[in-house]
């Protein structure tokens, strides 16, 4: 089974977190959310969750994938702490899988791990000033990097990273059980 990380700070975008853990769960994909101050993570609209492990003990060994959810104040703290940029890094390193939507590309950029081809929320990229912008897609894929646009593609997103890691039966799979016909 993949073992999926997704990081939380305050001011993250709850539709997203939430909407790519159950996708992904749903898809038989281990996801464990961890938190960056206290476990308890206040999200950008009220929404509170509570994080399974704090980052500082994270091993990137444990892991197939970083995921970063969106949401300004979510990601300016993502970019700034010094543990999720060096497990980004690492990530990066040993050839495992990068993801990121919304604002949280620029996570990515600050760490010098954001790929060529890239989406993310419309004017964000305005922050991250990197050529490879590309508005046309709800999820780019560029290799071991994968973003999406924002709050309404997180489903969509979520079942891109099933298909990776379970394959199309399981893709398909979740993608008719939750009638999410409007992804590609």
């Amino acid at each position: 089974m993949a073992s999926v990380l997704l990081p939380l700070a305050d001011g993250f975008e709850e539709v997203e977190a939430v909407g790519l853990i159950d996708v992904l769960r749903r898809g038989g994909i281990e996801v464990r959310v961890a938190f960056l101050e206290e476990a308890l993570v206040l999200g950008a609209n009220g929404i509170t969750i509570k994080a399974d492990t704090d980052i500082k003990n994270v091993l990137t060994e444990d892991f197939d994938m970083i995921l970063l959810p969106g949401g300004w104040g979510g990601t300016y703290a993502l970019a700034e702490n010094k543990t999720v940029q060096r497990l980004l890094k690492e990530f990066k390193a040993k050839e495992k899988i990068l993801g990121a939507i919304c604002a949280a590309p620029y996570a990515l950029k600050e760490a010098g791990v954001l790929g060529n081809d890239y989406t993310c929320y419309p004017s964000v990229e305005d922050e991250i000033k990197q050529e490879g912008y590309r508005s046309d897609k709800k999820v780019v894929i560029d290799g071991n990097i994968m973003t999406s646009r924002g709050p309404g593609t997180a489903l969509c997103f979520g079942l891109e990273i099933v298909k990776k890691f379970s394959g199309e039966e399981s893709y398909q799979a979740v993608k008719e059980g939750m009638l999410l016909d409007y992804c590609n």
